[in-house]
């Protein structure tokens, strides 16, 4: 079930006025019905799946009470290197395992050794690595002593498969939502009007911006041969838009229909098309995939708290593996590398934590040093953003050798203008916009009534204009 679909325009308010006016305010109830929604949402993609997702929860559930109930060291061990071992091990199956079958015979084959691999060819069930991270937090925060388990089954349930954010995230934490299922929630009619102005603009990122930046790219990259630099240019800045405002808006709707409910979810996204530096962009992007990786993986390997050399070495690992991560290709695994080169001189410098508050944040316009670097930042994502997109390494090099190329100042074959138009005005919201948690939030605060709702009618037919394709979200495959 897409969140742009017609299907979930009749999902969410049913679930909304039952929540609300049928459960007679009951938390327990509530939570039942919430999770009995979640339920029916997954299935709506593969029924088979829910029963993977069920036992992983069922599984990380009896881990989490087992481990705070052993007084033996080694006992907890166990428990805790099975839920791990069990959680990584269908992640490995489902997402992996045909990858390193074809890896390994390719490899062979270069020293004339022909084998042909066995492959599963599994489809890969969906949002498989998000609700893995969930339950994988849970039970390395209890094996640390940070937190105590979740007794109640239908609580913890719910804290895993939340349907807003089940199958993109954002990447909860149990410290985070548990405590939120678990008290009792009042309906609050500014909370929710914010919500719904932030799922609108989540659907215009979304269908408006990703969706027509989507059209453009996939021909540009799809066709890359037939093009010169100019035109795979005007494509890698088109998917580099894309991925930002599928991804983004994608979390905007999460965000905006859990506060529906009642409920805070992480924020996964502060304009990171702004940022000053690859550093910056790291904790403005994917908020709660890199802030997971920097608790789990970074701080155990040292953090920044050893020597130079270390330092560089944790950074190379948390961005291959973030790498892997989001997908079995070695496009991916270049990508994490890619930027884990470009942050590597602030690692070196010491300079990773420079631009930490919002650019610009007292003036309408940024200064020409701020300016030059949000370019070259940008420009650098975006480049980045090729090897994320190519269908292999050698796809990826291909285009980047014809875009340094003398046909990068040949005229472009392809020019979107409309859509160029749809993303300056995308920007400028965004930049005007941009000390709140969303676009549209301070950008209200202090509108007229009758000024905000002509932006709403004009968003709202925005959506309705352009809307038809239904392409699924780009982090659904993850």
């Amino acid at each position: 079930m897409l969140f742009n679909s017609l299907h979930f325009a009749f999902f969410l308010p049913l679930v909304f006025f039952g929540y609300w006016f049928l459960t007679k305010k009951n938390l327990k109830i509530q939570n039942i019905l919430l999770l009995l929604a979640s339920y029916y949402f997954y299935a709506c993609w593969d029924w088979r799946f829910l029963f993977l997702l069920l036992f992983s929860t069922g599984l990380d559930y009896i881990t989490g009470l087992k481990i705070a109930g052993s007084k033996n060291k080694n006992h907890r061990i166990i428990w805790f290197w099975m839920s791990v071992g069990v959680n990584l091990g269908f992640l490995g199956v489902f997402k992996y395992f045909d990858f390193f079958a074809s890896s390994m015979a390719s490899a062979l084959s270069s020293i004339n050794i022909e084998v042909h691999p066995w492959t599963l060819g599994l489809i890969l069930p969906v949002g498989i690595s998000f609700y893995t991270f969930h339950g994988l937090s849970y039970v390395i925060d209890i094996y640390q002593d940070k937190i105590e388990p979740e007794k109640n089954f239908i609580d913890y349930s719910l804290f895993v498969s939340f349907f807003p954010l089940l199958v993109a995230g954002p990447i909860e934490r149990a410290t985070h939502l548990l405590p939120q299922i678990k008290k009792n929630r009042i309906f609050d009619y500014s909370k929710a009007v914010d919500g719904l102005r932030q799922i609108l603009w989540g659907l215009f990122k979304k269908v408006v911006i990703a969706d027509n930046c989507a059209e453009i790219a996939n021909q540009i990259f799809n066709n890359s041969s037939d093009y010169n630099g100019f035109t795979l240019a005007i494509g890698a800045v088109m998917f580099s838009v894309q991925i930002y405002g599928d991804f983004s808006g994608y979390s905007d709707i999460a965000l905006g229909t859990a506060r529906l409910f009642g409920i805070e979810l992480l924020k996964n996204f502060s304009f990171p098309y702004f940022s000053r530096d690859i550093a910056e962009f790291w904790r403005r992007w994917h908020i709660s995939l890199s802030s997971w990786f920097r608790d789990y993986l970074y701080i155990p390997l040292g953090g920044s708290k050893v020597g130079t050399w270390m330092k560089i070495r944790n950074t190379f690992v948390i961005f291959v593996v973030s790498g892997f991560w989001h997908g079995a290709n070695w496009t991916f695994i270049f990508w994490g590398f890619l930027n884990a080169l470009f942050i590597l001189p602030s690692i070196i410098m010491n300079t990773n934590r420079s631009n930490m508050n919002i650019v610009a944040i007292d003036r309408t316009f940024p200064n020409l040093k701020e300016l030059g670097s949000m370019v070259l930042t940008f420009s650098l994502a975006t480049f980045a953003w090729i090897f994320f997109r190519a269908e292999s390494i050698t796809h990826a090099f291909q285009i980047i050798r014809e875009l340094f190329s003398a046909s990068l100042f040949q005229s472009p074959e392809i020019f979107p203008k409309v859509t160029f138009l749809l993303v300056i005005v995308f920007f400028v919201v965004e930049w005007i916009g941009r000390t709140g948690n969303y676009a549209l939030q301070t950008i209200f605060s202090s509108r007229p009534f009758w000024w905000r709702w002509v932006l709403y009618i004009v968003l709202i037919f925005s959506v309705f204009f352009f809307t038809g394709k239904e392409q699924a979200f780009i982090y659904f495959q993850f």
